[in-house]
Order: C-alpha cells, then sequence, then structure tokens
C-alpha cells in the first residue's frame, strides 16, 4: 500500500529538527516490525525505549506514539521515521532526498537555464506557491495553515537556491516576489507570523547577491520600479537600477 505523501512532502512540511531526527532513526534501522494495516503502517521505533507507533496512509502527520510528544498531539521523529519508511519502502536515502533547504542562498553559479529547464522551474514554483493561501478557516486550523505556509516556502527556497545566477533567472524570481506580494495584499494571506515575509527578504538579499555578480541583472529589478508593495522589500532592489 503505497502512501498518498512522498518524502518531499513530509521533508518541506517538518520543521528541520525533527526531520533530521527521523531521518537518524531510520538509517539506523530504528523503525522496527513495520506492518501495514486498514488505513495506515504500525511500527515498534527504539528510541529511549520501544515506542509504539501508528502513521496515517493519506497524512504523514496524523497517528500515533507512545513518547511524550505524541501523547501530546504533537509530531514526534518516531511518526516522521515511519512515514519516511513507508515512503521509501525500506530503501536507502541519498543525500538529495536528506537535504532541507529551509534559506534561500545564492548559488553562486553563473549561468542559463534551458528553454526546457525555465518551463519546469516555473511549474515547479507554481506548484510550491499554492501552498500558500489565503487564510478563511476556523481559529483550529491556524497551526494547520501556518505549516502550509512553511512548506511552500521550504519548497520555494529549495529551488531557488538551486538557479543559476543571470539576468534571466533575476527576472523569473522578480515576477515570482511580485505574485506572492500580491498573494499578501490582495489575495488573503495571513502572515501573521512572518513566514511568507521572511522568504521575500531572503530573496532579495540572494538578488542583491545576483547583481555583485553579474551586473546585468540589475536591469530585471526596472520591473518593480514605482510599484509600493507590502513592505517595501523592493527598495533595495530599485536602488541598484542606477548603481554604475
Amino acid at each position: 500500500m503505497q502512501p498518498k505523501y512522498d518524502l518531499d512532502k513530509i521533508k518541506f512540511a517538518t520543521d528541520r529538527s525533527t526531520f533530521e531526527k527521523a531521518v537518524n532513526l531510520y538509517e539506523k534501522r530504528k523503525v522496527t516490525k513495520f506492518k501495514e494495516e486498514l488505513h495506515g503502517y504500525f511500527a515498534t521505533v527504539l528510541g529511549t525505549k520501544p515506542y509504539k507507533v501508528y502513521v496515517d496512509n493519506r497524512h504523514y502527520d496524523q497517528g500515533d506514539c507512545e513518547c511524550y510528544l505524541g501523547q501530546n498531539d504533537t509530531l514526534c521523529k518516531h511518526m516522521v521515521a515511519v512515514a519516511i519508511h513507508s515512503a521509501m519502502g525500506g530503501k536507502k536515502l541519498g543525500e538529495e532526498d536528506k537535504r532541507l533547504v529551509s534559506k534561500v542562498t545564492c548559488s553562486g553559479r553563473l549561468g542559463e537555464l534551458s528553454k526546457g529547464e525555465l518551463s519546469e522551474v516555473k511549474k515547479l514554483i507554481t506548484s510550491a506557491a499554492r501552498y500558500i493561501k489565503p487564510y478563511n478557516g476556523p481559529s483550529r486550523v491556524w497551526f494547520s495553515y501556518q505549516n502550509s505556509l512553511s512548506e511552500g516556502c521550504n519548497r520555494l527556497s529549495q529551488i531557488v537556491s538551486e538557479l543559476p545566477v543571470s539576468e534571466q533567472t533575476a527576472k523569473l524570481l522578480v515576477d515570482m516576489l511580485l505574485r506572492l506580494d500580491d498573494k499578501l495584499c490582495r489575495s488573503g494571506v495571513d502572515d501573521s507570523d512572518g513566514i511568507v515575509g521572511g522568504f521575500i527578504e531572503e530573496t532579495v538579499q540572494a538578488l542583491k547577491e545576483y547583481a555583485e555578480l553579474n551586473p546585468a541583472c540589475a536591469k530585471a529589478f526596472s520591473e518593480i520600479k514605482g510599484k509600493e508593495t507590502c513592505f517595501g522589500w523592493e527598495e533595495p532592489l530599485v536602488k541598484l537600477i542606477h548603481s554604475p
């Protein structure tokens, strides 16, 4: 029985500390007596003591664990380790599988995307941005909503951090920032915790590094000249348009 989620879902929707601890459990074969049953997976995870764990096959963060966190309705490393086992089928994790990017960085690599690569990246950005959606639910789903924003920004962070530096990719990122800004200003996204705003600021910093590495990248910033954004993130980029 294949779960409805995959490793990427687990990786991008889980906080770094919990994910890394779960990976450690999985790689050290601490997930034992794994079996599929009804609508989920049962296993015994060897931690400070053996913990019986259940994880739903549709939502990896729904289930039960005998540990302290699990008994207080908090997603724990034991549940995530079982979810990883279900998604990977017990296979070995590669280095890319374990790599979690939660902060935007500039790749520092000069170059352009091919037409096909550019099209694929645009699709990935659109898909990731869907997690950054309007909030119109009751208060009980607030934390779930914030998790969705985090997942969207984590997915986008990895995409952005892997891009080569060029005027082409600078324009791609400026367009992405304007779309996110529109979501914040006019589409009902509730960014009270500053998750999306933080991602935007990190991307702006990466674009400043783009312009240092390749001054032609600053041409892409002309698109935001004269625009007023939610919190003025465009200002440091606009200043670079006139730089010698």
